[in-house]
């Protein structure tokens, strides 16, 4: 086994209205080198989640790293990973997904590559609970996911060129917390109308339509319940339409806000920064591109990049 660099970029699911069911790839990215040892495990982090995440085996990525080795079987006496984290954690931005996607592309690589991208996607799946991020991770794009039967389903879609602006108020919130605010019924008609607004969604995003997105990207299934959560953050996200957004919507669960725009992205940014800071809370905003590669793999410094 030879050493092996995976990274996988962030991602921003539900885009409104697609809950659960459309996951967003840009160019924030997780990375991981990857390395057989003598014995144990060792992980070293910088940037994101350096001073919080473990540093052992209950290290998320080699958890997930030892689901490939299990499936393969092929487990190595030890392993080494050095990881770089440009997502924050908790940030609404999958950093987790990514996190996953990037350990399980290395191992496979690591072992000889046995597993397709869609085995991959499984495996995520059985450790994230849901396939949105992950997808997107993995394909890069824009990306359709379903679950049914335990399994998860998902296609890319080519979208025109968009550059989102994020905006990440610094609150803590849990995933699980945003998903228990959420009701369980909904009447038909919102349901309805979200399944309208998704499709048109995605319409929007092919074709770089941004007076459809602006139509398209309302919810009545989860936002409203998670804005409570965020302090400032509706207002955030009428201060940054004003601004010049297009369409704005909660990326993932949360806390993180993101604006779709034309043009003044930089304007949009600090409209919603003056509007968290003054709702009490720090903000870090990021302006970013879509990333359409999805997770890379490196079998060495020398070897050009590959597909897990």
């Amino acid at each position: 086994m030879k050493p092996v660099i995976a990274s996988a970029p962030a991602s921003s699911a539900n885009l409104g209205p697609g809950f659960d069911c459309l996951g967003l790839a840009v160019n924030l990215c997780n990375t991981v080198k990857m390395s057989p040892a003598k014995e144990g495990v060792r992980v070293e982090i910088e940037g994101e989640g350096s001073a919080s995440l473990s540093r052992g085996a209950r290290n998320l990525m080699v958890r997930a790293a030892r689901r490939v080795f299990d499936l393969v079987g092929k487990t190595p006496s030890g392993i080494s990973l050095e990881v770089t984290n440009q997502i924050p954690l908790g940030s609404g931005l999958g950093s987790s997904a990514a996190a996953v996607v990037a350990a399980m592309a290395a191992a496979n690589a690591m072992t000889g590559g046995k597993l397709k991208q869609e085995d991959l996607l499984q495996l995520a799946f059985s450790m994230e609970g849901h396939p949105d991020n992950a997808a997107a991770s993995l394909f890069g794009g824009l990306n359709l996911v379903s679950v049914g039967s335990g399994t998860a389903i998902a296609r890319q879609v080519r979208v025109a060129d968009f550059k989102l602006v994020v905006a990440l108020p610094l609150v803590q919130i849990s995933t699980k917390e945003m998903r228990r605010a959420l009701p369980r019924r909904v009447p038909l008609r919102d349901a309805v109308f979200n399944l309208g607004r998704a499709l048109f969604t995605v319409e929007a995003l092919r074709t770089g339509d941004y007076a459809l997105l602006e139509l398209a990207m309302a919810d009545r299934l989860h936002q409203s319940y998670r804005l409570r959560f965020i302090p400032g953050g509706e207002a955030a996200m009428s201060a940054a339409r004003k601004a010049g957004a297009a369409a704005v919507a909660i990326s993932g669960s949360g806390p993180a806000i993101v604006a779709f725009a034309p043009d003044r992205h930089e304007r949009i940014a600090r409209a919603m920064t003056r509007t968290f800071k003054g709702a009490g809370l720090k903000v870090k905003t990021f302006i970013l591109d879509i990333d359409r590669q999805g997770t890379r793999v490196q079998q060495s410094k020398e070897s050009a990049g590959a597909r897990p």
